[in-house]
């Protein structure tokens, strides 16, 4: 090749890559937001943030609040006389709190992790099209989506079949497969997982186990994280299947405990009456505002810590288990 025909080709490949220079540019121009909007955006969604923390907020300090001085003045943000009766009240009502803590955070744990294996292996069977059994198991986690065997069925099941009365699993095993659940995490399998890293999987002489969860697992890690987000919330504000299988104090889960105490101390406030001059005197000591917030937090503060840990799992499941070409 002449030096002439070689300058040419260096001419033209220069050209070529400012080219792709300017639409990188103009490209990147097109996407840019401009500071105005940038800072509207900014603001708009503090102020949503705000809106959405400040509530919270404001019910902690109604649980600080003195029970007087709330009925005297109101609900205010800076309250004139601040008490911890409340919480003292709840402790002192529910000798067992503690351990229904521990009951709350062991059906969690344990339904959250039995939950995610059970969802991600039927969720995962239904995704291949290689599966033979794909049309009768969809079938299967279908039909309870749109028929229920009714509330004394599931009572029968539970205490006369299955055994299960005053028992941690009447706790844990109603909760712990979802219809909605395998169909959400089904479609994302379907969208999310390639053929072909299956396939290559299986070239290289990988088990369906040590697929599952080598590589399907680390790839599917927002889909897993959502649905266990949505597990974890489930079983820490169940109350009904405790009101339901559960008479031995040793397996009262937190919320219902919350509720007994609740309940407690709204019957003692409407028939004072019948009490005595005590009784009234007793109800009246009583914290009716102040300890329906307290109760709130109590159960809400707990599971707010499970959204970082969560939320760190959405983070890196993005870029986790990236094709490679």
């Amino acid at each position: 090749m002449s030096f002439s025909g070689l300058s040419q080709k260096m001419k033209e490949r220069s050209m070529e890559k400012k080219i792709r220079k300017l639409e990188d540019q103009q490209q990147c121009e097109y996407n840019k937001i401009k500071k105005p909007t940038n800072v509207l955006f900014n603001l708009i969604l503090s102020i949503l943030s705000l809106l959405s923390i400040i509530p919270f907020i404001f019910v902690i300090i109604i649980s600080l609040t003195d029970e007087e001085a709330l009925a005297m003045n109101g609900y205010r943000f800076i309250p004139e006389e601040w008490s911890l009766y409340a919480y003292q009240y709840i402790v002192n009502a529910g000798e067992n709190i503690l351990r229904s803590y521990g009951v709350t955070i062991l059906v969690t744990v344990v339904g959250t992790i039995l939950g995610l294996l059970l969802t991600g292996t039927y969720a995962y069977s239904l995704s291949r099209k290689t599966y033979a059994f794909r049309s009768f198991f969809t079938k299967v986690i279908t039909v309870p989506m749109l028929f229920s065997g009714g509330m004394i069925a599931n009572y029968l099941v539970m205490t006369k079949v299955l055994m299960l009365k005053n028992s941690v699993w009447a706790l844990i095993l109603p909760l712990c497969m979802n219809s909605f659940n395998v169909i959400v995490l089904r479609t994302f399998f379907k969208t999310s997982i390639p053929d072909s890293v299956v396939e290559s999987a299986k070239i290289d002489g990988a088990s369906e186990w040590r697929l599952f969860f080598k590589i399907v697992i680390p790839m599917a890690m927002p889909g897993l994280a959502t649905i266990g987000l949505f597990l974890t919330l489930g079983y820490w504000n169940d109350w009904f299947n405790a009101l339901m299988y559960i008479d031995d104090k040793t397996w009262i889960p937190l919320q219902f405990l919350l509720m007994q105490i609740q309940n407690s101390i709204d019957w003692l406030a409407s028939n004072k009456s019948m009490m005595g001059v005590d009784g009234i005197q007793a109800a009246a000591n009583l914290p009716k505002e102040t300890i329906k917030m307290a109760i709130v937090v109590i159960s809400t503060l707990p599971i707010i810590f499970a959204y970082p840990f969560f939320q760190r799992y959405f983070v890196n499941g993005l870029t986790i288990g990236a094709v490679k070409e």
